[in-house]
């Protein structure tokens, strides 16, 4: 940590922001992540879509003009 603080110390203060900007990035994209994560723990937990196993399939593996592999 010292080593990192040391070396942006050096930078201008442009290159700084740059840095700045980036931590930014990416702490939104561990935010997102983590609420993306919650967000699919409680849509798999929930049982707002139990309905869903009660219905009959429409379509079949027959039904498919392409299978991918």
């Amino acid at each position: 940590m010292e080593k990192t603080m040391h070396k942006l110390g050096k930078l201008p203060t442009g290159r700084v922001m740059e840095v700045s900007d980036f931590v930014t990035f990416i702490s939104q994209r561990t935010d997102d992540a983590i609420l993306t994560e919650g967000i699919e723990q409680l849509v798999s937990n929930g049982k707002a879509f139990d309905f869903l196993h009660d219905e009959p399939d429409i379509y079949t593996v027959n039904d498919l003009k392409v299978r991918y592999r």
